[in-house]
């Protein structure tokens, strides 16, 4: 019955509603411990679409779900009602009064994007989240979020004007300050509007002594900035109209901040923006000893008025060691500190901040607190706070089921008791035979602490509940606030009633009655929650078969490495913000669409699905197919979930129960194919240099018929060494490279082999072409891991003792030489694991090698013309995910006069044959559009366009009509 009423919802929506099992099941979870399955998902088009969902919601007795990002904490945005997203359509930034410092926008605007925006008027909005590059503003609304810089810029509450929505009635609202007046006619109204009803009730409440008392006395002390539990009625009691000695104007929006969507269904939003800081920020890095004796040294960091003041501990620390990405930003790390205390000082001038640096480190030092104190400006700053963030998704980067668990992470107390407060913290730990990781904002109270706990067992989903009464008992002896930032939700929502006592619970649980009687907006969170551990993601005594994989996954399976995914959504990132990751979700902005998505639908069906073969899944294969195999995942996400290495096992087992495509059997075969095509090259260029054959033959093979193809040259580069350079190259010789010809280079750019051969040679190196067989990335790409793996066993047998350090192996495709890099050693066969490990480090892109040679003196800028040019550089999405595209630009910039810019591009959108397929052709082309083709376009001619891969090049042709160049051909023309 309910499914033919939300047939007609969807009929009556300008927007989206999907009832589907995929879709439901892509917002079963958020960034949170919990799961429970909605009815449906709506995307509303606009505010009309609101008010149809309010109506079936009412008629129907569900409930909806106000969503943006998507990163709750504490389960904010899983139920079992209507998940509304309004990430996509409520976007738009409304105005800016720039002379009043305020900006109206709707909820879904991303909040540094908005700081984008206002960055050119000299503004900014100050609250700061670690997710801050997806988080929205209508989700800071809901939790009332903070971050970092809160010891000067508070929390959104402090900075929310007036809001604009819909209340649980349907009926249209505005709140914003008002005067003690303009309160009492509103709260003296005769009219029987559920606005007039929100007045009277709140006067009542609020002027009665024996509340006003009650609230004073239990709710957390207010000396503590971050107050997050329960409906924030004490911060109403405080204004002008309850308390004679404020100056303070009566808002609901005090009210609405934190009320995690559960009293109204915001539009609109009004907020108050800052100046910009001051331009000069430096970072004190403190290291000690102990997390103690670093929380002992925040209270002397205080006294120097700091932007921020950030705890990283020595968990944190271990995690960055092993993930790619931050291991870079570990250069300040001297030794093995048990805790670095972050001091972020804001000021004018860098003398400044070093003067004040050198009194807080003599105030320290005095105290005999810290052994290191670097101070560290410009560009490494960016890098300590990539560090400090990425600490919620490295934590769930433990190999196995034990996981540091959002569970107590949330606590905060007066800044002068957190030593105390922490010492106490870990007694109830260490009672409890457990321990946790420590992180985050030590400035204002707030250490983020998270044990380590294995909810998939029946111990775990104990020790959740038993260390969630402890700390709660503890919170309310310090008179703290059980959330600091990240919501009450269900996780704590069962603990308000004790944290501010019966009475003051039941007025607020009368206030979410009043505001919401029909209990539409986003029920049993903050108040009326279910227990605690209940609707958990993992079941206790969660049993899965072994699953045989052809990749290794590292001291874990396939279904471990897609539950490290912890939702903390860095894959819903835009191209504004920068990276690789998600060039889909970049395109579309569906959360369908993300990284987290397809981690998700993979653990759902490996954890439940009944079938023998697991992978035998068509929703897995349907969320599955934007995936570029990009790689950008593997080292932007904090996690680092390889979803590219998920997609490819997961093709492996779907092709064995429902067989290879054809097209994908083309693909994957690709060499094959261009071997045969490559003794008759002129009957293949007949048909793919001519337009209307093209096309047809392109629909043929089920590519796109606008989608341009690779051409086939007179001689393989194989055949050309072979009978050009083979007989005259000295394997004896001191400075010889081997080149991996890989089938790209062999068949299509076989020009720019040659031009690689030539550089060499003309630099003093002999380059040897040694016996090997493709890389397998083709096979890869497509799922054929079987295939593949038969080719890295030969090519790691053939190649193990020629290939050390002093004789790299070299390659011109960065996707095919980065194969032995990133996949093979997870491939092989394990007597060879050692060898491919061994290969792997000695696998270079030209680029790396002459780079290095560079560096080692080996190559003079005599070689190389000192014109001037100008180069635009877009990387090859495995390049930056595995390698880097600093010894591109490095190579690059040698000769004297030549200017590198990197393209500010993520992936490039052809991904392989990503982009010549006919139902991602579309896809493809908008994912150029995001940053590459408009950056390219702009350039006058005579800037030299640059792109490592074969692929990219193809798609900056077929995107702009300009022809991109390889680096080594760039750099061969450049020798003189």
């Amino acid at each position: 019955m309910l499914d033919d009423q939300l047939k007609q919802l969807a009929a009556n929506l300008e927007g989206e509603l999907h009832y589907d099992k995929v879709m439901r099941t892509l917002y079963a979870t958020d960034a949170s411990a919990y799961r429970e399955m909605p009815l449906a998902v709506a995307i509303p088009k606009n505010e009309s679409d609101l008010k149809k969902l309010i109506s079936f919601a009412k008629e129907n007795n569900t409930s909806l779900i106000p969503r943006t990002a998507g990163t709750s904490l504490a389960g904010q945005v899983v139920g079992s009602g209507i998940v509304v997203d309004v990430s996509r359509t409520f976007t738009k930034i409304l105005e800016l009064n720039k002379e009043e410092s305020w900006v109206r926008v709707q909820p879904g605007v991303v909040r540094d994007e908005l700081n984008l925006f206002l960055k050119e008027h000299g503004l900014f909005f100050g609250p700061e989240t670690s997710t801050a590059n997806r988080a929205m503003i209508g989700g800071m609304v809901g939790n009332n979020s903070c971050g970092s810089n809160s010891v000067v810029y508070g929390s959104t509450r402090n900075h929310l004007m007036e809001v604009k929505g819909y209340l649980s009635d349907g009926s249209f609202v505005e709140f914003k300050d008002l005067t003690i007046s303009e309160f009492q006619e509103k709260s003296m109204a005769t009219d029987d509007s559920l606005e007039t009803k929100l007045y009277q009730h709140i006067s009542r409440v609020l002027n009665d002594k024996a509340n006003q008392v009650e609230i004073r006395k239990e709710f957390p002390k207010r000396t503590i900035e971050r107050r997050n539990t329960g409906y924030a009625i004490d911060e109403l009691l405080e204004t002008e109209v309850f308390e004679a000695n404020s100056k303070e104007p009566f808002n609901f929006c005090k009210l609405i901040a934190g009320s995690e969507g559960t009293l109204i269904f915001l539009t609109e939003i009004k907020i108050h923006v800052n100046p910009l800081p001051p331009r000069c920020t430096g970072l004190v890095c403190v290291h000690f000893n102990s997390v103690n004796e670093s929380l002992r040294a925040n209270l002397i960091a205080l006294k120097y008025n700091p932007s921020a003041v950030e705890l990283i501990d020595h968990y944190i620390l271990e995690c960055t060691k092993e993930n790619k990405e931050q291991r870079q930003n570990r250069f300040f790390v001297q030794g093995d500190p048990g805790a670095i205390l972050v001091v972020e000082l804001a000021r004018d001038s860098v003398e400044e901040i070093q003067q004040l640096a050198a009194g807080m480190e003599a105030e320290m030092r005095a105290a005999g607190l810290g052994y290191h104190f670097p101070v560290l400006f410009g560009e490494d700053t960016k890098k300590i706070w990539t560090l400090r963030k990425a600490g919620l998704g490295l934590l769930s980067n433990l190999p196995g089921d034990e996981k540091a668990v959002a569970v107590i992470e949330d606590t905060a107390v007066d800044v002068n008791d957190l030593p105390e407060f922490i010492i106490d913290f870990n007694k109830v730990l260490a009672e409890n035979g457990m321990s946790a990781v420590h992180y985050a904002h030590a400035g204002s109270g707030e250490i983020h602490l998270r044990p380590i706990i294995n909810l998939k067992t029946k111990e775990g989903h104990q020790q959740f509940r038993l260390i969630a009464e402890e700390i709660s008992t503890l919170v309310k002896k310090y008179k703290g606030s059980l959330s600091g930032e990240h919501g009450d939700g269900r996780l704590r929502g069962e603990f308000i009633r004790q944290q501010i006592g019966e009475k003051n619970y039941n007025l607020i649980k009368e206030l979410k009655q009043v505001w919401d009687p029909h209990n539409i907006f986003n029920p049993n969170k903050i108040v009326d929650t279910p227990p605690m551990d209940k609707f958990l993601r993992y079941e206790a005594g969660q049993q899965t078969p072994e699953f045989k994989t052809i990749f290794k996954f590292h001291n874990q399976d396939i279904l471990q490495h897609a539950e490290q995914c912890n939702g903390s959504g860095d894959c819903r990132k835009t191209e504004l913000s920068g990276g690789t990751m998600c060039p889909s979700y970049m395109a579309t902005r569906n959360e369908k669409d993300t990284t987290r998505a397809r981690a998700n639908i993979l653990r759902e069906v490996l954890t439940k699905s009944e079938k023998l073969n697991r992978f035998d899944s068509k929703e897995v294969k349907e969320v599955m197919d934007l995936c570029l195999v990009c790689k950008g995942c593997k080292s932007e996400c904090p996690s680092n979930v390889d979803v590219a290495k998920l997609k490819m096992e997961f093709l492996q087992h779907y092709n064995e129960e429902h067989g290879v495509p054809v097209r994908s059997w083309l693909v994957g075969n690709f060499s094959k194919m261009s071997t045969l095509a490559s003794y008759v090259p002129w009957a293949y260029n007949l048909i793919f240099d001519n337009a209307p054959l093209r096309k047809i033959a392109n629909r043929v093979v089920g590519f796109h018929p606008e989608r341009t193809m690779p051409l086939l040259q007179k001689d393989t580069l194989k055949k050309w060494y072979d009978k050009h350079v083979a007989k005259t190259v000295n394997k004896n010789a001191e400075k010889k490279v081997y080149l991996f010809c890989d089938e790209f280079t062999n068949f299509n750019d076989v020009e720019i082999g040659k031009k690689t051969i030539f550089l060499l040679q003309k630099l003093g190196y002999q380059v040897i072409i040694p016996d090997h067989v493709d890389a397998g990335r083709a096979y890869l790409s497509k799922g054929m891991l079987k295939e593949a793996q038969k080719l890295a066993n030969k090519n790691v047998s053939l190649l193990k003792d020629i290939i050390d350090e002093n004789t790299p192996l070299i390659g011109v495709e960065p996707s095919a030489i980065l194969t032995f890099r990133d996949e093979y050693p997870d491939l092989v066969a394990d007597e060879l694991i050692p060898y491919a490990k061994n290969l792997a480090k000695n696998a270079l892109m030209v680029d790396e090698f002459i780079a290095r040679e560079i560096d080692r003196g080996n190559i003079s800028k005599s070689s190389f013309t000192e014109e001037k040019r100008l180069i635009k550089l877009h990387g090859h999405c495995q390049q930056k995910a595995v390698a880097s595209l600093t010894p591109t630009k490095k190579m690059l910039s040698f000769p004297a006069n030549y200017e590198v810019h990197l393209i500010p591009s993520g992936c490039c959108g052809m991904a392989g044959s990503f982009g010549y397929e006919k139902e991602h052709f579309d896809i493809s082309m908008k994912i150029g559009e995001l940053v590459l083709f408009p950056t390219v376009r702009k350039q006058p001619e005579e800037v030299i366009i640059a792109a490592p891969g074969t692929s990219c090049r193809h798609q900056i042709h077929d995107g702009t009509g300009r022809t991109a160049l390889h680096p080594v051909e760039i750099l061969w023309e450049a020798l003189v």
